[in-house]
């Protein structure tokens, strides 16, 4: 199974769960369990727990908490539902970009579940509204995935730089220690000006090949 089912199973569970909590004995303390989520998350983070999947654990509480707050306080009909577009975009940046794709459709059938057989058009927006936020977050997630991979290259050639002027300079310097070490006359000389001369070539040529 692949890391994006895995994540995208997880979240819809969270979805389902934030679904069920508004009709159990619980709904009455929303605002001590939403806490206690922030605190967990806060401890986890402290005493690196769980450091590889810290973005899924942070994903997981923050769409458990907006869905909650959104679901206990009236679904669709919240004042708070706009919060459910910024959680689009975080888990855009947090995981995977098609991520907002599947959370979306997942969230519009919940929601189409939910509602009365004589919905009026007006009660359907919302949702609707939901599938016009996904694009734009999908691009903010692809530009983002994008800039990482940029940095990344970057940081790799910076990287094979430093290691290719170290061996080089190390391989040359030896070649000049020995030639010091060994100095008898003009002979030693001309091998250190050519071991000087040789890396004052291989440097230019390097660097004409990073332009």
């Amino acid at each position: 199974m692949t890391k994006e089912l895995v994540h995208s199973f997880i979240l819809i569970i969270c979805i389902a769960l934030s679904f069920i909590f508004p009709q159990t004995p619980l709904a009455a303390y929303d605002v001590e369990i939403a806490a206690g989520l922030f605190v967990l998350l806060f401890f986890a983070r402290r005493i690196n727990l769980f450091s590889r999947r810290t973005r899924l654990l942070e994903s997981t509480v923050f769409t458990l908490i907006i869905m909650v707050v959104v679901n206990t306080t009236g679904g669709l009909h919240s004042e708070f539902f706009f919060l459910i577009y910024f959680l689009l975009f975080a888990l855009t940046l947090l995981l995977e970009p098609i991520i907002p794709i599947i959370m979306t459709l997942a969230l519009m059938i919940f929601y189409l579940f939910t509602l009365p057989a004589d919905s009026s058009l007006s009660q359907l927006l919302p949702i609707f509204s939901l599938a016009c936020m996904t694009p734009f977050a999908l691009i903010l997630g692809n530009e983002y995935e994008e800039t990482l991979r940029l940095e990344k290259s970057i940081k790799q050639q910076k990287e094979d730089t430093f290691l290719f002027l170290s061996l080089m300079l190390k391989n040359h310097l030896n070649h000049i220690k020995k030639s010091i070490d060994n100095f008898l006359g003009d002979h030693e000389l001309s091998e250190i000006r050519k071991q000087v001369h040789s890396m004052e070539k291989l440097i230019d040529m390097f660097e004409k090949e990073q332009k």
